[in-house]
Parts: C-alpha cells; sequence; structure tokens
C-alpha cells in the first residue's frame, strides 16, 4: 500500500471481527483500517489495489462474518466520519457516516425537528441506515434523504441527489451501478417540537427494551418482513421460538431475533440456525423469507 506514512489511522491485520458485530460470533478480517476522518479515508482508499475486497463497517450491527474471515479489508467508519452538523440557511442536518442513528434522532429534537424520532430504535450507523432504508416504528430513512455523499475506490467523492437511487423496502440501490459507498448524508426533517419528539424517543426506546432481547448478542430483525405480513408471527406460528442450534438460538422473547445468549456461538451455527428458520417457515406457509442480515467471508 503506497503512502502508507502519510495515514493517520489505524490498520490491523488479522482483526477477529467478533470484536466488532454485535452478533460476537464470526471470523477474523485480513486488513481492518479505522481512518481518523473521512480525508483519511479518502488517502487510505488511494493506496488500495483496484481488485480489493472492500467492506464498509459501523456498529457491525446487521453483519455476520463466516467463521472462515473475510480476506480483504475492512473500514470502520464508526467514531471516524463523526461529524454532525445542522446547516443554516437551508435547515437540513449533515451526517456523516459513522454517526450512530439514535445519536442523529436526539440530535433532531434538540434542534425543534420532527420525524427522525424511529432513529433511536435503528442499532447502527447512518451509513447503514442509508446502505438498507433502515426503518421501524414507521419510519424510514430515505423519506429525509436530500442529497448524499458517496467515496469511490480511489477515495473520490461525488454528491449525488436522491434521485439517483432505487429506494425499496430494507434495500437501496445505485441506478447506474458502480463501487460506492455512503460517506455521508443530507437530511431534511420538518420542523416540530423538540419535547415532543423527546418524550417519544422515550416511548420508541421503552418499547424496544419490553419487546427484543437487547440484552443478548443479536443482530436486530434477521428476516425482512414479507409483504403484508411479519417474519415473527410466520416463525411463532412454525412453533420456532427457543429453536436452538449450537449457541444460536431463535429468540425466546422476538422470534425475528436470533441470539448468541451465552458468547458461544459460531457463524456456521448462526448461519445454518437462519436457513433452518427459513426451510421450515417455507414449508409450513410457502412464504422465502429474506434475511436482513449481511452474511459475508468463507466457511472455516
Amino acid at each position: 500500500m503506497g503512502a502508507a506514512s502519510t495515514l493517520r489511522g489505524e490498520l490491523r491485520r488479522d482483526e477477529p471481527m467478533a470484536r466488532h458485530v454485535s452478533w460476537r460470533a464470526g471470523g477474523p478480517v485480513a486488513r481492518a483500517y479505522f481512518p481518523a476522518d473521512l480525508a483519511d479515508l479518502s488517502a487510505f482508499l488511494r493506496g488500495l489495489r483496484h481488485d480489493e475486497p472492500l467492506l464498509f463497517v459501523g456498529l457491525g450491527s446487521n453483519l455476520l462474518v463466516r467463521d472462515g474471515g473475510f480476506d480483504g479489508t475492512v473500514v470502520f467508519t464508526h467514531g471516524a466520519l463523526k461529524t454532525l452538523r445542522l446547516e443554516p440557511p437551508s435547515g437540513l442536518i449533515y451526517a456523516e457516516a459513522g454517526v450512530a442513528s439514535p445519536k442523529l434522532a436526539r440530535f433532531a429534537a434538540n434542534h425543534d425537528l420532527g420525524g427522525a424520532e424511529f432513529l433511536a430504535g435503528v442499532p447502527g450507523t447512518v451509513g447503514g441506515a442509508l446502505a438498507m432504508n433502515a426503518g421501524c416504528y414507521g419510519g424510514e430513512t430515505w423519506q429525509f434523504v436530500e442529497r448524499v455523499l458517496m467515496m469511490d475506490r480511489r477515495g473520490e467523492l461525488i454528491t449525488r441527489p436522491a434521485a439517483d437511487f432505487a429506494v425499496g423496502y430494507r434495500h437501496v440501490g445505485l441506478l447506474e451501478a458502480c463501487d460506492e459507498w455512503f460517506a455521508a448524508a443530507w437530511l431534511r426533517f420538518p420542523a416540530g417540537d423538540g419535547r415532543i419528539s423527546r418524550t417519544r424517543i422515550r416511548d420508541l426506546l421503552a418499547r424496544r427494551v419490553a419487546s427484543q432481547p437487547l440484552a443478548l448478542p443479536n443482530a436486530g430483525s434477521v428476516f425482512r418482513n414479507p409483504p403484508e405480513d411479519h417474519a415473527a408471527r410466520l416463525i411463532e406460528a412454525t412453533g420456532l421460538k427457543g429453536l436452538t442450534l449450537g449457541g444460536a438460538q431463535v429468540s425466546e422473547m422476538h422470534s425475528n431475533f436470533i441470539v448468541n445468549p451465552d458468547g458461544e456461538a459460531t457463524a456456521a451455527e448462526i448461519e445454518m440456525l437462519i436457513g433452518q428458520v427459513q426451510a421450515r417457515v417455507g414449508e409450513k406457509f410457502g412464504v422465502e423469507l429474506q434475511r436482513e442480515v449481511r452474511i459475508v467471508g468463507v466457511s472455516a
């Protein structure tokens, strides 16, 4: 890698990804880069081989790396791409990809902007929320996106309007395929009442605590909700709540969550349990559950 001496971030080799994903399971990544900021990340990417497998990770709340690891480079955005500001006179919020979604929700509320409360229930970063149109409790990220800042593998920054993207349920893609990652976004939230928004955030978080197994390692909802139905309902109706495979378990609290209660599950066990749930729901209801979580790497 050229010009490594000018980089200000930290490069690690054979970094265990179980430390960095919320499932607390999985194999190592060949190279892990923790950039200092957006400019440093740009410099790092300029030094990479053009064919280097590249993965951007925020809080790792929607990711599983197989036990054999990922033979490429992972860039960690959380704690690095962290700029969050209100831009007068436009009223837009500028948020970099590494900003935690709940932090954005609180920031909007504290500036008397409404509509962002649902982001308090998204357990990842702005980058992840943009990549999958994250949503819950009636809100979705791309309802509020005006434009985004993308970074390509040459480290170049490109500003794109929302119209450049095909946005769907838990899926976002550029209309023209190319290697680009979300670096930041400008979001427009309507005027609101900060006091009301903060109350909604507290209520939403209380609902999460009461209904989701947040005390155990998990990756949030494993499956997308099928049209006009809920994945959790189908899984529970199939009798799979509490099903275990090795150290992995279908949560007894919320059946669309797979948990790693003792921290001993392998990535293979989690992935096999996902497959079992898909197969048995398919047999009983004829519904093919689509994964919401991302799985990368090779088996051990």
